[in-house]
This record gives structure tokens, C-alpha cells and sequence, in this order.
């Protein structure tokens, strides 16, 4: 099966031509290098000053994210409209929720795009993005989506989502057996509820989870279910561990029977927006606006304590069609757009460990593409 899946996607492949895209550029103009390896001007942004970028060196737990003025970077509609379909795994997570928003306030369409949200798992969506049948992926740098970059998949991570707040309990989760307690788990030998099974970004965390708790990532069982079947399993004894997000976990929180065992690093985003070669390299203008208006959303609608706002909260659950009251009962998630530096070292170290990599590490030239953001906001390295 796995053979088939990578063996489609580089017959996609052959299917692509892209031209690189740059812009005319002054002399002495700052330079993105968005598009291919071209230069673009990139000037200042009203409303995104020093705050709007941060070190990605930086790992600190405690570090702000990136954050520009309410309303900013204001929108800059391209000349013609565009249509563009951004894939994802799930549409009631809260982590898609600047997503929802910025379909729902209009964001998108400022900037002259019609954006449609598509309900796809990443294995699906990654022949289609080098087809170019959808433009983006909301997703994470996953197993697959590093091994198709191995394979010749122009595909680059150009935007993060979010961190969890320090009193977030996303993460891993185990029924207790007879006799054990959250101090006292064995986990060698479990099965284990996900979205994506073996080669997903939770490997990174969970390998220091599972080290604490007599496990290995070599050392447990997978199962991968629906994003609504996660809880379901873990309750009726499907598996006996799950990776449970925000608000899920709340669900269990508390229960007899359930410990949690650790969750993702503070102040590191491990996903957010994948960008294939059309928005890479054909249409970057496209690419910028698309982020721009991501941005602009989280900066005017998730830019602190969102969950303080109680009509916020009321709206945000039923554009997720979620529980209010479990929406309210977990903090809001640290919303940032920037990618730290080592992210996807450290993920791909992961995946070797669970024997789902394949051939040597990729440097983070060929995962990582911070250009369109910072462009975006206006920051030159």
C-alpha cells in the first residue's frame, strides 16, 4: 500500500511544469526570495512592526508570537481574482479556526480570493496538490509529505498555526489499566488512537512521552481513525491511548480512568500551511494574499486571550459546530504564524525512530519557506 501511494504521487509529479515567477525589483530594494529562488520587493507594512517577527532561532517556551496592529497587514486585492481550494483534515478542530473565520468575515475575499475549505487526510491531498487539483494544504510536514519531497515533490511548509497554552492537557492520553496510575503507566506494547497513524508530527512529542512511561515509538501499536472517532475509541476501548486536541480532551479530563501524559512543546507550532508549486512558483502574488489574509485574521480575531470575549466564543463554536461549553472550558491556543528553526530536523529524527523515513534527512531549505510570510508583513531578513 505504501508503495502504491508513493509510487501515484510521483507519477503526479511527472505531471507538473511550473515556471518560476518573480517580480521586477528597484536596485537596493529588499529582497523576499519567495517564488522558485526569485527576488520580489518587499516593502514596509503599515501596522506590522518589530512585534510582527520574531527569531525563528528562538525556541524559548515563553516567547510572544509574532503579532501585527488589528486589522493589519491590510488587504492588497490582486488584479484578478482567484479561486483556490485549501485541503484539511477537519473542520471542527479549533486550530482550523482562523481558517473558518477568514471564509466567514470576508478576509480571503479581500484580497481577491475565493477560498474553499475541503475535507481531505493528507495522504489523499498530496497527489492532488502536485496535480494542482487544490492550491494548499492546512496540514503538518508529516512523514508522507517529507518522504514526497525526498521523492522530487516541490513542497515547502510556509506558514505555522498555533502552540498550546501552558494549561492545555492536548496531547497524549491512556485508560489506566488495574492498578496503575498517571505516574505508573507502561505504555510499551499499547494501542494508540490517531488521525494519522505512524509518520504523523505527534511522533516528535510523543517520543518524549512515551521515554517517560516505559515506551518507545517502536514500541506501540497504531490505529488511524477519523478525527471523530479519536474519543470515541479511547472510551469504548478501541484502542487504549489517543492523541486528543483541543477542546477534545476536556471530555476525559478529570474522568476515572484516564491519565494524560504530555503534549506538545510550548511556543513550537508543528503544522499550518503547505504550499505546492502553483502558489510556490506560478502565482505568488496569490500565495503572499493568501497569507496575508491568514495573518490579518489572526491578528484581528485570535491575537490574545480570544476565549475572553464571550460572543466571540459562541460564534467561533458554531462556525465549528462544536460544544460551546467545552469550547469555553479550555484556554485559547497561542495562534503564530512563524516556523521555529530545527522544527522538521526534529520531526524527521522522530520518523526514523518509528521506521517510517526514508533515505537521509532533508535540510530546511528544501521543508521550510518563510519568505511568503515575511513578505507578507513586510519583514527583510
Amino acid at each position: 500500500m505504501k508503495t502504491l501511494f508513493y509510487g501515484t504521487l510521483l507519477t503526479a509529479l511527472t505531471l507538473l511544469t511550473s515556471t518560476a515567477c518573480t517580480a521586477s525589483q528597484p536596485p537596493g530594494s529588499p529582497e523576499s526570495k519567495a517564488g522558485g529562488g526569485g527576488s520580489r520587493t518587499v516593502r514596509p507594512v503599515a501596522g506590522c512592526g518589530a512585534h510582527s517577527w520574531t527569531d525563528p532561532a528562538d525556541p524559548s517556551p515563553t516567547r510572544a508570537p509574532a503579532r501585527c496592529d488589528t486589522g493589519a497587514p491590510a488587504p492588497r486585492p490582486l488584479a484578478e481574482p482567484r479561486k483556490l481550494t485549501i485541503a484539511t483534515g477537519t473542520l471542527s478542530a479549533e486550530y482550523v479556526a482562523p481558517l473558518q473565520v477568514a471564509v466567514d468575515k470576508g478576509e480571503f475575499k479581500k484580497e481577491g480570493l475565493d477560498v474553499t475549505l475541503k475535507v481531505l487526510p493528507t495522504p489523499d491531498s498530496l497527489p492532488l496538490l502536485a496535480k494542482g487539483d487544490i492550491d494548499a494544504l492546512w496540514a503538518a510536514p508529516e512523514a508522507a509529505v517529507m518522504n514526497g519531497i525526498r521523492g522530487g515533490f516541490d513542497i515547502r511548509w510556509v506558514a505555522a498555526n498555533f502552540s498550546p497554552d501552558p494549561k492545555s492537557k492536548s496531547g497524549l492520553w491512556v485508560r489506566l489499566k488495574d492498578g496503575e496510575s498517571a505516574g505508573q503507566v507502561k505504555m510499551a506494547g499499547r494501542r494508540m488512537g490517531t488521525m494519522i497513524g505512524k509518520g504523523s508530527v505527534i511522533a516528535y512529542p510523543m517520543e518524549k512521552a512515551l521515554a517517560e512511561h516505559g515506551g518507545g515509538l517502536d514500541e506501540i501499536q497504531y490505529q488511524q481513525l477519523g478525527s471523530a472517532d479519536v474519543l470515541t475509541a479511547l472510551q469504548n476501548g478501541g484502542v487504549d491511548s489517543a492523541w486528543l486536541l483541543d477542546p477534545v480532551w476536556r471530555r476525559v479530563d478529570g474522568a476515572p480512568g484516564y491519565a494524560f501524559l504530555g503534549g506538545q512543546p510550548l511556543g513550537e507550532p508543528l503544522g499550518g500551511m503547505l504550499y505546492g508549486p502553483g502558489l510556490l512558483n506560478d502565482d505568488v502574488d496569490a500565495g503572499v494574499a493568501l497569507l496575508r489574509a491568514y495573518i490579518r485574521t489572526v491578528n484581528t480575531y485570535f491575537a490574545g486571550d480570544y476565549k475572553a470575549d464571550a460572543t466571540f466564543v459562541t460564534y467561533l463554536a458554531k462556525l465549528l459546530k462544536t460544544d460551546e461549553a467545552i469550547l469555553r472550558s479550555t484556554p485559547s491556543l497561542r495562534m503564530d504564524w512563524e516556523i521555529r528553526t530545527g522544527t522538521t530536523d526534529r520531526l524527521q529524527a522522530a520518523y526514523k525512530a518509528q521506521g517510517v523515513a526514508e533515505g537521509d534527512p532533508l535540510p530546511e531549505s528544501r521543508t521550510v519557506d518563510r519568505a511568503l510570510y515575511e513578505e507578507a508583513v513586510g519583514h527583510t531578513p
